[in-house]
């Protein structure tokens, strides 16, 4: 019988190795490796064991620098908006950027501004991440419009609006709209200050350069020139501010010829930036392109061609890219929440609840102590125990968690590594069971005995086969506790649609949390599960 598990425990892990996806990180019921936990596709035992499940305080600080602002895809983005519950507190995102004036620029003499407008755009959506609700578009229809101006001059055009609304996470169903601000900063950003990239930096700002109210909603529009029916504008989809033309006049535009805008080193000290941020403390987190922002100043000045001055519209376009030092700013108000209130980080004897959440908040440690590796180093020295496979099922407490209205069970994502991202010392690495090709966990429900009639319960298995199996049946390595981490957040994945390494993840801008069930007393608790056969089968 052990002869035959081992065969059939080979058979699968070289079917893993000739897969075509080598590193699977979302929950697939369906996804190879589940016969390891199936009951049926092997005669083994299956012994439960307690695992040390503990909060890990992050002091609600993370690396937001431009490194880190990224989707599973690896696309940019940034998080803005604030959000209040009873568990985790008030969270609050704004973001922060230094702005460049355009390479090769020019401002021509008696320059006027007519309008400065900053455009905030969400990313395209991708199949791991949904910025838009594309299903839920507005298109009332084009309606013309006499005096839309082009190069200074009224033009009749049908414009045709069509609006999306963004995905939110938080209270949007009763808060429909958020104020949004736009600030200059007051200080210099400089990136080779360690501070400069994490999300706690307080980077003090100054006077308030515009105003908009933010409906929950991005946009495109499109003008038709109504003459010849050519698209004479054609504005992306995005939220459209317009800025304080006043302050731009006199503090860029009249500085024309001043060293101030000689070059982009000297206009970064100058300008330094801009922040964006939400008033109040309250609403929806919401996620946006910081690649695809733009801020242009559109204004008029003299040119002068064969003796003729004219003062054609031009446009200034500053550069928001990622030449700029960029910073996504985390603020949080724990206070009078259950997490405030919650008795945790005993890595002793556990947490009987786990906060976790992205952008910052808590993660979770989860320890296989020594009893337990002992233990299963006796079953295999000693009743040549095999180890089948190996999970530490954890469950969520559903009636604390956030159920956000736009979010569904696969919002929900998890980092698992063997070592802390947060310690400078050590590189991260994966699982080894995420090196054998293994996903990083499965979702599922189950009853539980004398609380059927409650329902069925959530939960996630995490796969440790592998990481377990390097311990027990190693004789080199220490039976010392064991510990993994778990974060809230996704490996970035690269065009293969595999992760491109331990330490690329979307910790910085998951917007997800969730409270789970740790090393409390009941038959909920967090449980190393290990599935193993001997000779007898005992």
């Amino acid at each position: 019988m052990t002869h035959t598990l081992k065969r059939t425990f080979a058979m699968l892990l070289l079917a893993v190795f000739g897969s075509a996806i080598l590193y699977n990180c979302e929950p697939d019921p369906d996804s190879l490796g589940q016969q390891l936990f199936d009951k049926d596709a092997a005669t083994g035992a299956e012994k439960a064991y307690d695992v040390i499940a503990y909060n890990i305080n992050n002091n609600d600080s993370i690396k937001s620098d431009w490194g880190q602002l990224v989707s599973t895809s690896g696309t940019r983005v940034a998080v803005l908006g604030a959000f209040k519950e009873g568990q985790f507190g008030m969270q609050k995102a704004s973001y922060i950027t230094q702005l460049r004036l355009p390479d090769g620029y020019q401002i021509g003499e008696k320059p006027v501004v007519d309008s400065v407008v900053l455009v905030v755009r969400t990313p395209a959506n991708t199949a791991d991440d949904t910025y838009y609700m594309a299903d839920k578009v507005v298109a009332p229809g084009a309606y013309d419009k006499n005096d839309f101006m082009i190069d200074g001059e009224k033009v009749a055009v049908s414009l045709e609006k069509k609006t999306y609304p963004v995905r939110k996470y938080g209270n949007a169903e009763t808060i429909k709209s958020m104020k949004i601000n736009v600030h200059r900063v007051n200080e210099f950003l400089d990136s080779g200050k360690p501070e400069f990239t994490y999300s706690n930096k307080n980077v003090t700002v100054g006077d308030l350069l515009g105003s908009a109210t933010f409906d929950g909603n991005v946009s495109t529009i499109t003008a038709t020139r109504k003459s010849d029916n050519t698209v004479v504008f054609d504005g992306k989809l995005g939220f459209r501010m317009n800025l304080d033309k006043d302050y731009f006049q006199q503090n860029i535009l009249n500085k024309r010829g001043d060293n101030v805008l000689k070059d982009a080193a000297n206009f970064t000290r100058y300008f330094n930036g801009i922040k964006l941020s939400v008033e109040g403390d309250d609403g929806y987190l919401f996620q946006f392109s910081p690649d695809d922002m733009e801020l242009r100043l559109y204004y008029k000045a003299d040119k002068t061609e064969n003796a003729t001055v004219t003062r054609p519209q031009q446009v200034l376009a500053f550069d928001l890219g990622n030449r700029n030092t960029r910073l996504g700013r985390y603020e949080y108000d724990r206070s009078g929440s259950e997490f405030d209130k919650a008795i945790k980080y005993n890595n002793v004897t556990g947490d009987g609840l786990l906060f976790s959440q992205g952008m910052g908040g808590s993660y979770v440690g989860l320890k296989i102590d020594k009893a337990t590796i002992e233990n299963l180093k006796e079953k295999f020295n000693t009743n040549k125990a095999g180890i089948v496979g190996a999970k530490i099922r954890i469950f969520i407490d559903k009636d604390k968690t956030f159920a956000n209205p736009q979010s569904v069970v696969a919002d929900r994502k998890f980092i698992l590594l063997p070592n802390e991202i947060s310690n400078k010392d050590i590189k991260p690495a994966f699982t080894p069971d995420m090196l054998k090709g293994f996903p990083t966990y499965y979702y599922g429900k189950t009853t539980i005995k004398n609380e059927e009639a409650k329902g069925e319960f959530e939960f996630y298995d995490f796969v440790v086969t592998q990481t377990l199996k390097d311990i027990v049946e190693n004789s080199s390595v220490a039976a010392a506790d064991k510990i993994l981490y778990l974060y809230v957040g996704a490996f970035m994945k690269g065009q293969n649609g595999n992760p491109i390494g331990a330490n690329y993840t979307t910790r910085g801008t998951d917007m997800n949390r969730i409270v789970l069930i740790g090393s409390d007393k009941t038959e909920k608790r967090v449980q190393l599960k290990v599935t193993y056969s001997t000779a007898n089968n005992k």
